[in-house]
């Protein structure tokens, strides 16, 4: 299925997900669903005798030199792996992932729809029987219902479960449109995220939001003002850190490299991340072809299938000093045709890419 088949791509991803996070938002830690049997951790090896391509036997961008992905740091957003969990069970999902070369997860709401009991202990243990390292959780950031399992409403609740599951991230994928989209709004919306990054960072975790294109946009009362600037200013580094979905942010460049008035105001996504790498600790990764009769600029594709240069965009970060194993790599499919595939092409992918000599 295409993502950009609705009307509103953009839309249509926040309102999805924050469904599947509303399944999470009415469970308790005894009662999240989805877990099965841990296979063998020899699978990783013998997924080429079984017709699945490992990075090892899969071809990318060919060619000698120090690998662009770090070792240890590629995960997988679970979302894209919705459809999977909901049938099969978080079990199997993970004993794929383990097979296609995952070191990590990003949760995306605890449930998934998937069936049998299981609580967040137990959830935490199964990934890592599959050598899967539970890095981080996307979580709403506010709802008019005070018991929603939000940030703004049921705090405490959030930073225990992440705990539960021996998270070292905790964020959002919600934009900060909270209060509007004027620059005074903003202020507001960073003040709630530095003190949601104080309580995370009290508990050892970090504090993120993720962004979606809209945050490239212009203030609505100061159109010569970018909005993710605003969030960068005004949040304080040591609390709030980003996520940057670097497809998203590259789809924000094609809608907003002009300001309101038709000026322009070119922006680079990585620029961003090289100028303060520290902010920086997660991405995701997800590819796109360039359409420029697309309203978004891309049509998303499976990861390697696109035009977005992720040996440049890794390696340039990766390249920074101190920096080779401070950052995750989640890759990401919104709507993948089959999400297994997606997995484990993309995975292949990434790990095919060398250094340019």
């Amino acid at each position: 299925m295409s993502r950009f088949s609705q009307p509103d791509p953009e839309l249509g991803h926040r309102l999805s997900r924050r469904g599947m996070l509303g399944v999470a938002a009415g469970a308790t830690a005894a009662a999240l669903l989805g877990a099965a049997a841990p296979a063998n951790a020899a699978t990783r090896n013998a997924t080429a005798a079984t017709g699945s391509a490992t990075p090892a036997t899969t071809s990318g961008t060919k060619g000698r030199g120090r690998p662009v992905l770090p070792p240890g740091r590629l995960g997988i957003q679970l979302y894209s792996l919705r459809d999977k969990v909901s049938t099969l069970g978080f079990g199997p999902v993970f004993a794929e992932l383990e097979r296609y070369g995952y070191d990590e997860v990003e949760f995306a709401g605890y449930t998934q729809g998937s069936a049998g009991p299981i609580t967040l202990a137990q959830l935490k243990r199964l990934a890592r029987n599959h050598g899967l390292n539970p890095i981080g959780s996307h979580v709403g950031y506010y709802s008019d219902d005070p018991n929603a399992y939000t940030f703004a409403q049921n705090l405490t609740k959030v930073l225990d479960d992440a705990q539960a599951l021996g998270l070292k991230h905790i964020g959002t994928a919600s934009g900060p449109f909270r209060y509007g989209s004027t620059v005074d709004a903003w202020k507001r919306a960073a003040e709630d995220f530095n003190t949601y990054g104080a309580a995370a960072r009290a508990r050892g975790m970090k504090f993120y939001q993720h962004n979606h294109s809209e945050e490239f946009s212009f203030a609505t009362d100061n159109p010569k003002v970018r909005l993710y600037d605003i969030l960068l200013k005004e949040t304080d580094p040591d609390l709030v850190h980003l996520e940057m979905d670097i497809y998203w942010a590259y789809v924000g460049q094609f809608r907003f490299s002009k300001r309101p008035d038709g000026t322009p105001a070119p922006f680079e996504p990585l620029n961003y991340v090289l100028r303060q790498p520290d902010r920086y600790p997660l991405f995701h990764v997800k590819d796109g072809e360039s359409d420029p009769s697309n309203p978004y600029g891309y049509n998303m594709t499976d990861v390697g299938d696109g035009d977005i240069d992720y040996q440049r965009f890794i390696s340039a970060v990766t390249r920074l000093r101190g920096h080779r194993l401070a950052h995750h790599w989640q890759a990401e499919h919104d709507n993948p045709a089959d999400s297994f595939t997606f997995a484990r092409r993309s995975s292949a992918h990434l790990h095919s890419l060398r250094e340019k000599c």
